[in-house]
């Protein structure tokens, strides 16, 4: 834990920006319309995390791997305060990709979407990955 200058005790790190260690970024990579992340050679457990040192489940060593970016809506919910550089309300989710791990993505429709609802990550938006409903 640190202590800011405010006097909160806090678990976060400073960041690089305000002078203190590198964070991680645990974002996953889209590029070339592909989720990319590891998977565990041993257990086969997937992962959207970067930079991953073992299996979270196993322990096994990890390769390289991409990921449809079709899936199907865990969970959603509407977000009402302003988050970031993100105006209320807008909405995020849960996707379970189809042969990979479940990622957070913001929604581009600023709703609730149903469980199982066919959804699509279709980019990025400010580091984050951005979904749409399927027609």
């Amino acid at each position: 834990m640190t202590i800011p200058a405010e006097g909160r005790v806090t678990k976060r790190r400073p960041g690089a920006v305000k002078g203190g260690l590198a964070v991680a970024d645990s974002r996953p990579i889209f590029a070339h319309d592909r989720i990319h992340g590891l998977r565990c050679t041993a257990c086969r457990n997937p992962s959207a995390q970067r930079d991953l040192p073992w299996c979270p489940v196993c322990r096994g060593p990890l390769v390289e791997d991409t990921f449809s970016p079709s899936g199907s809506m865990w969970s959603s919910t509407v977000v009402a305060i302003p988050v970031g550089n993100r105006k209320p309300p807008f909405a995020l989710g849960y996707i379970d990709l189809d042969d990979g791990p479940r990622v957070l993505a913001h929604l581009l429709v600023p709703e609730s979407v149903p469980i199982d609802t066919r959804v699509t990550v279709t980019g990025l938006e400010h580091g984050d990955l951005v979904a749409e409903v399927d027609s």
